[in-house]
């Protein structure tokens, strides 16, 4: 379908509107190959492709007769700029399938990895190789990217090329309700920043950071928290926001090309000579939307962004902290940042890679916030009453926040002295 104008855009959001309460989560890891120590080759992903597909049944995507990664089920598995493989979810109804699905991709996962001799590691920012010495691999659009994204963001290759987070996907059920979970969600990006830092190790040394992988993507063309999301968000306004958004690039007959300093208005407006003045699809219109990297964003859901990649033991506690939080208990959750200014919580923003639980909204530092939310979080899942085999509801998942907020330790601090 073409997108000729602003009514387009709004009805791709609403046609993302749905009438159950989804979760799809996405989560990073790093390769590295034992012998050598250093980061994976394109080859050797190749080949831990090749295993997942031979032995698990996972189907092949390619581009250019490159692989360059997996699909089953609704999942997918993505390569990243580095070689950083992703898992992509299934939207799942409770947090319980969402550990069990990342769960058995890690056991598939390091089956493969065993096999090659390879080692995983679930981080924020990898914390031994230096930026030139990362591999790269053929997907076209990282070649794009990798050009342009220097420009307007002094760490960008950075971004790229050595972070991992976990993102955290979530249905809304009318416009009021997308209103409502983006506005909570970008209040709560310093804390998510605070309670999930896990990278604060830059080449064997400590960065200075507790999350090194956010102060990154604060200083990544494209990314922040732009003051326009501490407004009421509408579908019109997010429409606005993204016609005035420049584009990346353009893929047109699976070429990806430059398109200079336009924004994506000029393209509905047929002003890209490039291209014929041809008029932009839902397509474009998807791949515009994927490459605003802000901390929160929205497609035909939200996005939470400002997680740093961890290992099993905390793995599913953001997942699960969110979805008692909006699914479970929005109301109380937005009563608690009803009096924060927008000021206040980007200061901490800025202040929260650096700073980490001692970083302060409203008077108040990210333990104390922590422990309130915590608590409208795990009452957020019990009331979901989303029981496992063991008769579990999903809060049990909130555990590793429960140790963070009561040693007053994050999982940086922790690595910091192992560094």
């Amino acid at each position: 379908m073409k997108i000729k104008n602003k009514e387009d855009i709004i009805n791709h959001f609403i046609a993302g509107i749905k009438n159950h309460q989804n979760i799809g989560v996405e989560n990073e890891k790093f390769i590295f190959d034992n012998k050598s120590k250093k980061r994976s080759t394109y080859n050797q992903i190749v080949n831990v492709l090749n295993f997942l597909n031979k032995n698990y049944g996972w189907n092949k995507v390619l581009e250019n007769n490159n692989l360059i990664g997996l699909e089953l089920h609704g999942k997918q598995v993505t390569l990243e700029p580095g070689n950083q493989i992703e898992l992509a979810g299934a939207k799942l109804k409770s947090i319980h399938d969402v550990c069990s699905e990342s769960y058995n991709f890690q056991d598939q996962l390091i089956k493969a990895c065993n096999k090659l001799d390879l080692n995983i590691l679930s981080i924020g920012y990898d914390p031994n190789t230096h930026l030139g010495d990362v591999p790269s691999n053929p997907k076209r659009r990282y070649e794009v990217m990798t050009k342009e994204m220097p420009k307007n963001g002094k760490l960008s290759l950075e971004m790229m090329y050595q972070t991992a987070g976990t993102q955290i996907n979530l249905d809304y059920s009318n416009e009021k309700n997308f209103s409502n979970i983006f506005r909570l969600s970008t209040f709560l990006v310093p804390l998510a920043i605070s309670l999930f830092a896990n990278s604060s190790i830059k080449e064997n040394t400590f960065s200075q950071y507790l999350s090194y992988r956010s102060y990154v993507w604060q200083n990544t063309s494209r990314g922040g928290l732009p003051n326009i999301f501490f407004e009421k968000m509408t579908f019109e306004k997010y429409a606005d926001f993204c016609l005035n958004y420049p584009l990346l690039f353009i893929k047109k007959n699976s070429e990806y090309l430059f398109p200079k300093k336009y924004l994506f208005k000029d393209f509905i407006e047929n002003k890209i000579e490039e291209i014929n003045k041809d008029s932009p699809n839902t397509k474009d219109l998807e791949t515009h939307l994927s490459t605003i990297f802000t901390e929160i964003r929205l497609k035909q859901y939200v996005e939470i962004r400002s997680i740093d990649a961890c290992e099993w033991d905390c793995h599913c506690a953001a997942p699960a902290f969110y979805t008692g939080l909006i699914y479970g208990n929005l109301d109380e959750g937005l009563d608690v940042i009803k009096n924060w200014r927008s000021d206040e919580v980007i200061n901490a923003y800025l202040d929260a890679p650096k700073k980490g639980l001692l970083t302060e909204i409203h008077g108040k530092n990210m333990i104390e916030w922590g422990e309130l939310l915590l608590k409208i979080s795990k009452k957020g899942l019990e009331n979901r009453n989303n029981l496992n085999k063991k008769n579990n509801d999903e809060s049990v998942y909130l555990k590793n926040i429960e140790n963070v907020l009561s040693e007053k330790k994050t999982k940086a601090e922790k690595s910091i002295k192992i560094a």
